[in-house]
């Protein structure tokens, strides 16, 4: 009974902190690139009808596969497409989903029920984690379902009976996760699980062989269903695209092999924290389970290397890496909680204080860092600002309280709480008080359109920002020597570069141009151009 009660208490705690940072000011935060495409293909879908060839607008887009455009499209089908809370709504269950499968994951390979839930509390609140849960593009899927994938790969491999099923449902998660984004996390995130596993564990994988084929053969026939079809269906630009994808790989954002080799950081919160547990020799006689120390430290490492060896490096392909990061960090979280009270070694405890007392610094300086980012607007939501300044003064002493009194748990708890208070609130903030004051969404030029009963083109290129913004496909008109294919109509709308309309007059001789209005899709006032487009009316004389 102890327990089932000690299992409902951290279900709860983990779905409110889950729940607190993914929800809040969700609907809100700007939608970027990469979120657009994904809303535009899925609008896409249910505006034409066709749930497999995937298009931008109204483009062929094979470069990703389509299954968190299909989630994303179900619920812009239900609830609207004007809602941005209700289309993030696919990325915040399936990041749920990372969070609870992780949790149990961490028990399953012996951690105690206290370190899985502290493991699962790290793993939500690092940043790139925290920030990829709320961005609705395919990232997190493809993580998220190869994370339930490693989960019976692992119970599949150490448990005897129920390896069929175990495998079974191994495979079906891995197909799902290479239909989110292709083979991105079986390289960077079960690769390294299976060498791990099998280097730390002396594990021979021949009496499991035929079940570990059965997994990779299941998958990769789910997975590569899509593909399949797109392929005969659409030879042509499924091959067209395919070659451009791949070229990427080795020709564009290519970094150096070392460029990841700071990955820490992208845990926020745990920066200093992960980089202590990722020094093996000093941890690994702090550790309780020294076992599964060695097989985390292994699979982040591998997990990093692995990422090291692709020419195309971005940021947010560290998200994979910080699961087994979670897991490492968790260690020496744990050996705090049980220990600091009897650390007597000086340098040990001035790098826990500098490592928590920065935290707590942060919390102090929070009503400061707030009037400098909103300056006087923040007056209009001064009740707000002085109630969650307390809350996180006291959150703030309790993390130096516990510091000074050897009460570590409080001390992470604390921790945690100040960066889930700081979210809550400098998110939806950061919405109401925008830092641009020309923002103007696309939407605008529709009163234009309906007005003069035109269509809208853009003209080169338009941005997929604008054009989920706009509400419909754009077409596209593209300068070649100057010249311009112009639309068979006596009068058309489009989206433009701003600048002199008397430059469109050289594309289009024999129309009377009008401008209406400026498009300004820049939230802040680190201004993109291609967030910004002016608006014509064209009338042939």
């Amino acid at each position: 009974m102890e327990q089932k009660l000690q299992k409902l208490k951290h279900e709860v705690i983990l779905f409110v902190v889950t729940g607190l940072l993914l929800l809040s000011g969700l609907g809100k935060i700007e939608v970027n690139i990469m979120e657009a495409r994904n809303f535009i293909a899925a609008r896409e879908m249910v505006q034409n009808k066709e749930y497999l060839l995937t298009t931008l607008n109204n483009e062929p887009r094979y470069q990703k596969p389509p299954l968190p455009t299909w989630l994303t499209a179900i619920s812009g089908a239900v609830f609207g497409f004007d809602s941005l809370f209700a289309l993030r709504i696919p990325v915040v269950a399936i990041t749920f989903l990372l969070v609870f499968i992780f949790w149990y994951f961490s028990k399953l390979i012996g951690l105690n029920p206290g370190q899985s839930l502290n493991n699962a509390l790290i793993l939500i609140s690092s940043f790139y984690i925290f920030f990829a849960g709320r961005d609705n593009q395919w990232d997190m899927y493809t993580h998220s379902l190869m994370m339930v994938c490693i989960y019976f790969i692992w119970k599949m491999l150490s448990e005897d009976g129920r390896e069929l099923r175990n495998s079974t449902l191994a495979g079906i998660f891995l197909g799902l996760s290479f239909l989110s984004k292709g083979p991105i996390s079986l390289y960077v995130l079960l690769l390294p699980f299976l060498i791990s596993f099998a280097v730390v564990y002396h594990f021979s994988f021949r009496k499991k062989i035929l079940y570990l084929l059965y997994v990779f053969l299941a998958g990769l026939a789910i997975g590569s269903s899509w593909y399949i079809y797109v392929s005969v269906k659409d030879p042509v630009h499924f091959k067209m695209i395919a070659s451009r994808e791949t070229s990427n790989w080795t020709s564009y954002e290519v970094k150096p092999f070392y460029y990841y080799w700071s990955f820490f950081i992208q845990s926020g919160l745990w920066t200093i924290p992960s980089l202590t547990a990722l020094i093996y020799p000093y941890l690994r006689k702090r550790v309780g389970n020294i076992k599964a120390y060695r097989f985390a430290i292994l699979w982040t490492i591998v997990s990093v290397i692995f990422l090291s060896l692709v020419p195309e490096k971005k940021p947010r392909y560290l998200v994979p890496v910080l699961i087994p990061l979670a897991l490492t960090t968790g260690f020496y979280i744990e050996y705090l909680i049980k220990n600091f009270n009897i650390i007597t070694d000086k340098i040990e405890k001035a790098l826990i204080f500098f490592s928590f007392g920065i935290i707590a610094l942060v919390g102090f300086a929070y009503p400061f860092a707030l009037v400098f980012l909103f300056k006087s607007g923040i007056l209009e939501y001064l009740a707000l600002f002085i109630i969650s300044t307390l809350l996180i003064w006291l959150l703030s002493f309790f993390i130096i309280k516990g510091l000074v009194n050897r009460n570590f748990l409080r001390v992470f708890y604390s921790a945690i709480s100040v960066f889930i208070l700081i979210v809550i609130i400098i998110i939806p903030l950061r919405a109401e008080l925008s830092l641009n004051p020309d923002f103007a969404p696309a939407r605008e030029a529709q009163g234009f359109e309906k007005q003069y009963k035109v269509m809208t083109y853009g003209l080169n290129e338009v941005a997929p920002e604008i054009i989920w913004n706009f509400g419909k496909s754009i077409p596209i008109l593209q300068v070649s020597d100057d010249q311009v294919l112009q639309p068979p109509r006596n009068s058309f709308a489009l989206f433009a570069p701003r600048g002199d309309s008397a430059v469109l007059g050289n594309h289009f001789p024999g129309y009377m141009i009008e401008k209406k209005c400026r498009i300004d899709m820049n939230y802040d006032l680190r201004k993109k151009d291609r967030l910004i487009k002016d608006y014509y009316i064209l009338t042939k004389r």
